[in-house]
């Protein structure tokens, strides 16, 4: 059992080789709030002989300084390193410790009970193989138990300890133990574990954690050491699909060319016919190289580079899969969301989206429900918040190659990340593709935007009023379009209240609607512009996300952000509407500037002062400004249109 002494005693080789040779095994503890997780790994390393000598001297000190546990040894504290878990006495962050024993390695990640930091405990989950779910005995199965199951079996783990742990608190009682393994048993019958294995245990005093408790001869079962040195985790990956994301084209030299990339699943060898979904172009494998030579084969985790018979396309992101056994490749699907931001999701707004090696503008079109994981039950929602797990729909700027997370873990997953501050706010799981990515097509049509615009004599773009309410956008987007109208310019103006008549009725004034409702009117605008017309947009557009997508959709040049810049207090004393008045009495709540936050632009073409100027005056330098600066007057050819 003790590696220290075989390291000692022979070949410091031999051991390297035996180690290489044994199996590995990740897995988690979870459970809730003090049931003993990072007690249990700490009494497995202790146990283990796997503690270094100045660790122990330090482990000694904290436990007679801290004194959670008397005058014995907290063995908690080798697991809670940051300050704050050792003053409070819970997990926070994920923690990772290997430790081996003569059958097999493991690596344990120690994971957080809070319900506030769900999201730790699923970065812990998302490698693991196997998880053990601690209960106290003196609880039995709780909300929290009850909810890192279901995370646990949503992140694919079909593999289950549950240490039912305090033994030594209920006086051993054979009863306790066997009513909570039948409640668990029945709770979890729904989430999908192949294998169950129940244990008491007590963590603290180390009854059937490596030895056989004394205190309970009526079990019979494995000690929780045995458990995890003898269950069955193939590595499931190796024998998946072939399947490799292209994280870099080498090409030192003209006479090599190669792909390379950590193999997410299956195995290859020299010869195998592959395929890259997305161009639906094949080839077979020439050469398996790395740093130390060429492979007959390669298998699932390894990093190396592919050599193919043929010179295909093939770049940074694309997928190298199976020919006979292909991925999904569509630009729609459905996905389990767990939101990891503390600012909330927002259907419609757009986000990168990261799968692979490949990155992608994505859009939340649809979110169909919240799961409450205390009891599985799924509730109506229009939003995430931070921690909270959720169904939608996704659709992404192109197709992608996946496979449903269900069939494997290392294709079907992906994140979220916020394309203004680049954090990374959401994981998912892909369940599966949409049909209808597979029946929508693009059209082909003949008549295209520039000779659209070339028959009205103008180049199309929208001018995208931006400001709080009463700034004046609708008013100057107003003349300036009179002005260009009288210029002969083919015009149209999409205002705010107009378009809530029609377009956008259905839409309320949350935050998730704002940005549905931005999101429409940009799409609307992007036709227009399309048809050849000048857009004007009079909206406060509160948020800088939603302006850049609206830009996003328009070509170089196009998106001319307009700021109309008048301070809140000017605003509220114009209150044409006497909208402000209505929410400074609480009558009308999420109005932006008052109780919903508004992004003023950083780097718009145009930034309007409404306070010295006439509308009107300020109309027509707008105008001046378009032509002057050839805004609206130059074709892509160079020449000018006639005005």
């Amino acid at each position: 059992m003790n590696n220290q002494s075989v390291l000692i005693a022979e070949d410091i080789h031999a051991y390297l080789k035996a180690q290489e040779e044994k199996s590995m095994l990740r897995f988690i503890t979870c459970g809730s709030v003090d049931d003993g997780k990072s007690t249990l790994i700490g009494r497995l390393l202790w146990d283990s002989k796997l503690v270094f000598e100045d660790h122990l001297a330090a482990l000694e000190a904290d436990s007679k300084r801290i004194g959670t546990q008397g005058d014995e040894i907290d063995y908690a504290l080798l697991l809670d390193g940051l300050q704050a878990e050792r003053e409070q006495g819970i997990t926070i962050d994920v923690a990772y410790r290997f430790f081996s024993t003569d059958k097999r390695k493991f690596i344990v990640a120690d994971t957080p009970g809070h319900e506030q930091y769900t999201r730790n405990m699923v970065t812990g989950a998302s490698t693991a193989q196997l998880a053990v779910i601690l209960v106290d005995a003196r609880k039995g199965v709780l909300t929290q138990t009850r909810r890192h199951s279901f995370l646990v079996s949503l992140v694919g783990i079909r593999k289950v300890v549950l240490a039912i742990n305090k033994m030594d608190l209920v006086d051993y009682r054979e009863e306790t133990y066997k009513t909570i393994c039948a409640d668990y048993r029945q709770f979890a019958a729904e989430l999908g574990f192949e294998e169950m294995t129940c244990i008491p245990i007590s963590a603290l005093k180390g009854d059937n954690i490596i030895h056989p408790g004394e205190n309970m001869p009526w079990y019979d079962g494995p000690t929780l050491m045995h458990a995890l040195e003898t269950v069955a985790v193939g590595d499931r990956a190796v024998e998946l699909p072939f399947r490799m994301p292209v994280q870099w084209v080498n090409r030192p030299n003209l006479d090599f060319r190669g792909f390379s990339g950590t193999i997410a699943s299956g195995r290859i060898l020299p010869g195998d016919r592959i395929v890259v979904p997305g161009s639906g172009q094949t080839s077979r494998i020439r050469r398996i190289v790395t740093m130390d030579g060429d492979l007959d084969q390669a298998v699932a985790g390894q990093a190396v580079t592919l050599c193919l018979e043929d010179e295909i396309d093939i770049s940074r992101g694309d997928l190298l899969a199976d020919a006979e056994a292909r991925p999904v490749h569509a630009d729609q699907f459905q996905a389990h969301l767990v939101w990891m931001h503390e600012d909330a999701l927002l259907p419609g707004r757009s986000y990168l989206l990261k799968t692979g090696a490949s990155l992608v503008t994505a859009q939340i079109g649809e979110l169909k429900y919240r799961v409450d994981v205390n009891s599985l039950e799924h509730q109506p929602c229009k939003t995430l918040a931070l921690n909270e797990i959720g169904v939608c729909n996704l659709a992404l700027d192109r197709a992608v190659s996946f496979d449903p997370y269900k069939e494997n873990r290392g294709t079907g997953n992906f994140i979220l990340i916020d394309r203004l501050t680049n954090a990374t706010v959401g994981a998912g799981m892909i369940d599966h593709p949409l049909r209808r990515a597979s029946n929508i097509h693009w059209q082909s049509i003949d008549v295209n935007k520039d000779s659209r615009a070339a028959i009205k004599g103008q180049k199309p773009c929208v001018l995208w009023f931006t400001g709080l309410s009463g700034a004046g956008k609708s008013t100057i987007a107003n003349l300036v379009e009179k002005k260009l109208h009288a210029l002969g310019r083919h015009t149209y103006l999409l205002d705010g209240d107009n378009v809530r008549h029609g377009l956008n009725k259905d839409l309320g004034f949350t935050d998730a609607d704002r940005v549905e409702n931005i999101r429409r009117i940009a799409e609307a605008a992007r036709l227009f512009v399309d048809a050849g017309i000048i857009v004007l947009t009079a909206f406060i557009s509160p948020f800088r996300s939603e302006r850049k997508m609206a830009r996003d959709l328009l070509e170089e040049g196009e998106f001319i952000e307009v700021f109309v810049d008048t301070p809140l207090e000017v605003c509220e004393q114009r209150d044409p509407k006497g909208l402000y008045k209505k929410a400074r009495s609480g009558q009308l709540p999420n109005f932006t500037g008052i109780d919903s936050a508004y992004e003023p632009p950083e780097n718009a073409e145009m930034v309007i002062d409404t306070r010295e100027k006439p509308a009107e005056e300020i109309a027509e330098e707008i105008v001046k400004r378009l032509l002057g600066d050839e805004l609206l007057g130059e074709q892509r050819d160079g020449t000018l249109w006639q005005s």
